[in-house]
C-alpha cells in the first residue's frame, strides 16, 4: 500500500468504463478513464484501488510485471482472488490479448496470458462476462474479423458493420461489427472454447449489461429498442430464452448500464444511457420467477450514472461506483460521436435492497451518532467497538447515500 502524508485522505480519480469488484467486504477498483482538456485520458494499469467499505476509507496498491496497455472497452472479471483483463481498445487498436494479476498476496503482478489452449476470440470491446464455476463466458461486443472468420461465423452471429483495413499482428483483418457469440475460459485449463447453443439468441450487441443467478447468464440492453430487452442463457444446456413482458411495464432501452443478481430470482438495475439521448437515474427490479418488473423509488434523482459499475455488497447492498452523470452524444448525417465530458464521478451509491437485520441497524446508529454515546462507547468488546469505529469513520468522511 502507497504511504501518504500525514492523515490527508486518499481518493481515487473520477473515472468512467472501469471494472470494481467486492471481495470481504473491500470494493476493488481498476482502470478506466477521464477526461482532461476535453480529451479521454486512460487511468494507470499499474495500480488497483481498495475501499474498505466498512469505513469507506481508499487505499492504493501498486502493480508490477507485464503491465497492461491504456485499455477501453476491456472486460474484467474476478475468479478466486485473481482480477482477469479481456480485449478492448488499445493505443494501436482492438486486441484479444488476456492479463492476469493475483490479488491474494502483499505484492502483486501482472502476468500477460501467452500460453492458452484453443481458439481465442477475435479482437473486440464492449462485451460482458459471466463468472461461473471458475471459468469466463463472454459475450458479444464490437470488433473485427477476417474474412475467412466472416465466411465461417452465421449472419445473424455477426453483423458486418464497416469493412476496411487492419493488421493485428500478422493477422488481416477487413471486417468491422457487432456479434453474439459465446466464448468460455477455462482458468484452470487455460483453454478457450465456443459451446452451440440453441434457442432465440439476442441480436448481436455491445455496451449491454450482463449477470449471473444460479447457473444461468443474464442479458440485457445494448440494442436501439424502445424496452429493455431481457434473455438468459442456461450455462448447463448452453440454451437461450427470451423474456416477453408488456411494454408498458418495462424500463426504457438502453445501455451502458449495470444490472446486479440481489437474490436468488431478483435483478436490479440502474442507471445507462436511454434510446432518447439522456444519462437515466432510474432503478428497476426484476423478478425472474414472476418475470415482471419493478420500479424502484429513491431519493437522488439528481445522481444519474453512465459507465458506472455496481457489485453486490454485504446484507445485498448494491455499491455503485464512478461513471459519468451526464454522457452527452452528438449526432450527425454521418456518424454519431461521443463528446469529452467532465462530468465523471467518484462517489459511492449504496441500495439498500432488503431490510437490515437488527445488529446492521444498531451498528449504523451508532455510526452516525456516536456523540449520543459518549465514553459508553469504550465499553464495548474490541471487535465490536472496532467496526463501530469504522462506521464512524464511514459516515462522516464518505456521505454515501442510502436508498430503499
Amino acid at each position: 500500500m502507497d504511504a501518504t502524508e500525514g492523515d490527508a485522505p486518499v481518493n481515487p480519480q473520477e473515472r468512467s468504463s472501469h471494472t470494481a469488484f467486492i471481495d470481504n467486504n473491500t470494493l476493488y477498483v481498476w482502470g478506466g478513464y477521464q477526461v482532461v482538456a476535453r480529451e479521454d485520458v486512460m487511468l494507470p494499469s499499474d495500480e488497483i484501488w481498495l475501499c474498505d467499505l466498512d469505513s469507506g476509507a481508499w487505499e492504493r496498491r501498486e502493480i508490477t510485471g507485464d503491465i497492461p496497455p491504456n485499455l477501453e472497452g476491456f472486460c474484467g472479471s474476478h475468479v478466486n482472488g485473481t482480477l482477469y483483463i479481456f480485449a478492448g481498445c488499445d493505443p494501436v487498436g482492438y486486441t484479444n490479448q488476456m492479463f492476469s494479476v493475483d490479488l491474494t498476496g502483499p505484492c502483486c503482478s501482472w502476468k500477460k496470458m501467452t500460453d492458452t489452449k484453443g481458439t481465442t476470440p477475435s479482437p473486440r470491446n464492449k462485451h460482458s462476462c459471466w463468472v461461473h464455476r471458475d471459468r469466463l463466458i463472454y459475450f458479444g461486443g464490437y470488433g473485427c474479423k477476417t474474412i475467412g472468420e466472416v465466411r465461417n461465423t452465421s449472419s445473424s452471429s455477426f453483423v458486418v458493420e464497416e469493412m476496411s483495413w487492419t493488421t493485428i499482428g500478422d493477422t488481416l483483418f477487413r471486417c468491422w461489427g457487432w456479434n453474439n457469440e459465446v466464448n468460455v475460459f477455462d482458468t484452470h485449463t487455460a483453454t478457450w472454447s465456443m459451446p452451440e447453443t440453441r434457442g432465440p439468441a439476442p441480436g448481436p450487441r455491445g455496451c449491454h449489461a450482463s449477470a449471473l443467478l444460479g447457473n444461468k447468464g443474464y442479458i440485457s440492453g445494448g440494442v436501439e429498442t424502445a424496452e429493455l430487452d431481457l434473455f438468459c442463457l442456461d450455462l448447463e444446456t448452453w440454451t437461450w430464452t427470451q423474456f416477453d413482458i408488456s411494454s408498458s411495464c418495462s424500463p426504457l432501452g438502453r445501455s451502458m448500464h449495470t444490472m446486479t443478481p440481489i437474490s436468488d430470482h431478483a435483478l436490479f438495475v440502474y442507471g445507462g444511457l436511454g434510446i432518447d439521448g439522456n444519462t437515466l437515474n432510474d432503478a428497476w427490479q426484476f423478478n425472474t420467477v414472476k418475470r415482471e418488473w419493478t420500479k424502484m423509488t429513491h431519493p437522488h434523482k439528481d445522481k444519474p450514472r453512465v459507465c458506472h459499475t455496481a457489485c453486490l455488497g454485504n446484507d445485498d447492498d448494491v455499491v455503485v461506483f464512478g461513471g459519468s452523470s451526464n454522457l452527452c452524444i452528438l449526432m450527425d448525417s454521418v456518424a454519431v460521436l461521443r463528446a469529452p465530458s467532465q462530468h465523471h464521478c467518484r462517489d459511492v451509491i449504496i441500495f439498500q435492497t432488503q431490510p437490515y437485520s437488527l445488529f446492521r441497524l444498531c451498528e449504523d446508529f451508532m455510526g452516525k451518532k456516536p456523540e449520543l454515546f459518549g465514553k459508553r462507547l469504550n465499553w464495548l468488546p474490541s471487535k465490536l467497538r472496532s467496526r463501530v469505529d469504522k462506521r464512524v469513520a464511514f459516515f462522516s468522511n464518505t456521505k454515501p447515500i442510502f436508498t430503499a
